[in-house]
């Protein structure tokens, strides 16, 4: 992304974004306007916390326009905040959701399934209770768990259990059954939107727009090549002190292109264009994609038409391996 480009959509978020204060989003807004236009934004995001959301905190992200909250709830569920080692109660989240919505018209919170102990009930309470928050927005995600934490090691040591992979399937439906039937578009795998609600800001990862990424472990991409900052933030900001930017780059060939083409694509309701694949890899690719379809005629997990390819709702969930069937060897 060069400076002369429009600037769409800001989000700030990754680490605790809601941790900082007024002077440093003056300074952060200032060397924006110095670097960009800023004429074309529509969209300013901010992550959150729910125990940092006071009113004096979310009337000054109004004074700087954000106009966009995705909060972190993960579980409407006391137990199962307690063994994400989360800080809010679920009344703290409830509290902070309702102060929110006497400032933002625009709500996103962040919900998780196949936490430890998760049953397929309390995620049922849980979704119940977001559905009556009244929101914009719902991200909800499967857990994953990284070496190294304190909850890897306890699930090894057998110390706490995970929902098997037959419940994680029934909640991953029971999500997307709820949400849809409280009104809710199911967009993408894991994001859920009231009617015009969808997040700017995330769509244009998944339509291939370009996008300039800030911080310790933030990516970059301007339609040739991808980029990633380092993640130690010493080194990071040594690298900034010395005008010597720690990163790596990655030049990205027309199999590249393609095979991101497909991955994001399919995330998305609107699936593999047929059109947009016929004008960017020509038709050989689309009758290739076409022949590779037929593999999945009668399985429940695409939908074919003269226009898209789209994964259904149980494709969804075994997404990974049907995208892997049609990228480029």
């Amino acid at each position: 992304m060069t400076d002369q480009e429009p600037i769409e959509t800001i989000y700030f978020g990754g680490g605790t974004p809601s941790l900082l204060e007024e002077k440093h989003f003056e300074m952060l807004f200032d060397s924006l306007r110095q670097s960009f236009h800023l004429n074309a934004v529509t969209e300013i995001t901010l992550e959150a916390n729910p125990e940092d959301l006071t009113d004096s905190f979310l009337s000054m992200l109004v004074s700087f326009h954000f106009n966009r909250l995705s909060i972190g709830i993960q579980s409407l569920n006391e137990l199962e905040l307690s063994l994400l080692n989360r800080r809010h109660t679920v009344q703290k989240a409830t509290e902070a959701i309702e102060k929110a919505k006497k400032y933002f018209s625009n709500i996103s919170i962040d919900l998780m399934f196949g936490l430890p102990q998760q049953s397929i009930y309390s995620w049922s309470e849980t979704l119940n209770k977001a559905i009556e928050f009244d929101i914009q927005h719902i991200s909800a995600y499967q857990l994953t768990i990284e070496k190294g934490t304190m909850l890897y090691r306890q699930v090894q040591k057998g110390q706490t259990r995970l929902p098997s992979d037959e419940w994680s399937t029934t909640m991953y439906l029971m999500l997307v059954n709820t949400l849809k039937k409280a009104g809710f578009e199911h967009y993408e795998i894991s994001n859920f939107a009231m009617p015009s609600f969808r997040s700017k800001h995330n769509s244009s990862y998944w339509q291939g727009n370009h996008y300039l990424g800030v911080g310790p472990s933030a990516h970059s991409y301007n339609g040739v090549s991808r980029q990633w900052n380092i993640a130690n933030h010493r080194l990071y900001m040594k690298g900034i002190e010395t005008h010597r930017p720690n990163f790596e780059m990655e030049w990205l060939t027309e199999k590249d292109h393609f095979n991101e083409f497909i991955i994001t694509s399919l995330r998305t309701i609107s699936g593999i264009e047929l059109e947009t694949c016929t004008k960017r890899y020509g038709i050989e690719a689309t009758e290739e994609l076409l022949r590779k379809a037929k593999k999945y005629d009668h399985s429940e997990l695409l939908t074919i038409t003269d226009k898209n390819i789209t994964l259904t709702t149980k494709g969804f969930w075994l997404s990974d391996g049907i995208m892997v069937d049609f990228m480029m060897e």
